[in-house]
Formats: C-alpha cells, sequence, structure tokens
C-alpha cells in the first residue's frame, strides 16, 4: 500500500494544479485531480506555491480548511465510488447526487461522514467501520 507524506500529498496536487495552468499532459490520477482543482477555485492561490505549501499550517486551531485534506477526500470518495467500496457508496453517491441535483454536493456529503468514521476510528483505536459509514450515507439519502 502506498502512503504519502504529508508533502508527498501537498507536492501532487500543487504539481498538478501547476501542470494545467501550463496545459500539461497529466497522468490519469492528476486528470481526476484537476477536475476537483477546478472546482474550488478558493483553493488555488494555496496550490500556485508548492513551497509555501509545503509549510502551511492548517491545524485545527489556524481556523483554516486544509486545501490538501479537502482535496484527497474528494479523491478518495471518487475511488471508492469508482470500485463501491465499501459496497453501496456508489448506490448511496447516486441517491444523494439526484437528492441535491448535484454530484460535488453529494461528495461533500459523502465527506461528511468518511470524516467521521475516521474520526471514531481514531479516537477509539479501531479500525474504520465500513458498516457504519454505509449506514451513516444511507441516512443521509433520506
Amino acid at each position: 500500500m502506498f502512503t504519502p507524506s504529508q508533502h508527498d500529498v501537498r507536492r501532487f496536487f500543487c504539481e498538478t494544479y501547476q501542470k494545467t495552468q501550463k496545459h500539461g499532459i497529466l497522468t490519469p490520477m492528476e486528470t481526476i485531480a484537476s477536475g476537483w482543482i477546478a472546482q474550488h477555485p478558493e483553493y488555488h492561490d494555496a496550490l500556485a506555491d508548492t513551497e509555501a505549501a509545503l509549510q502551511a499550517d492548517y491545524s485545527v486551531d489556524q481556523g483554516k480548511t486544509n486545501p490538501f485534506l479537502h482535496l484527497s477526500m474528494h479523491l478518495t470518495i471518487a475511488e471508492q465510488i469508482s470500485v463501491d467500496q465499501p459496497k453501496g457508496v456508489r448506490a448511496a453517491f447516486q441517491q444523494l447526487a439526484h437528492q441535491f441535483n448535484s454530484e460535488h454536493e453529494a461528495h461533500h456529503q459523502i465527506m461528511e461522514a468518511l470524516g467521521e468514521m475516521i474520526w471514531t476510528s481514531q479516537r477509539t483505536g479501531l479500525p474504520p467501520d465500513g458498516q457504519s459509514y454505509i449506514e451513516a450515507l444511507q441516512m443521509r439519502c433520506r
């Protein structure tokens, strides 16, 4: 399993943004990332300067959204939907996209449930509970 460091993730998004601006050739993963970057223009300034991005502090007490975490979660959710893992995430996404008339908003709804599952796992020391995650998504579909 590939486990990128914080710097690896930040570099990936910054380089993808910069390649996109220069109309460079993108890898398949960069192509997916560039789509999410395009939908978040509020992050473009942070992505334009790699060195500043590597040093930026997005801790909770700073009160700023971490653009790299947010974009990473979009990529994670896109991958989950593409392979339907955990089972049921694709159906939940489709229902949420229809319910909110927006795939982007559906991603944000899923992101909240994903964040809750990760937070619970970290707090309890137990592995992430995919079934609870799917149940939380199904609750959002009502």
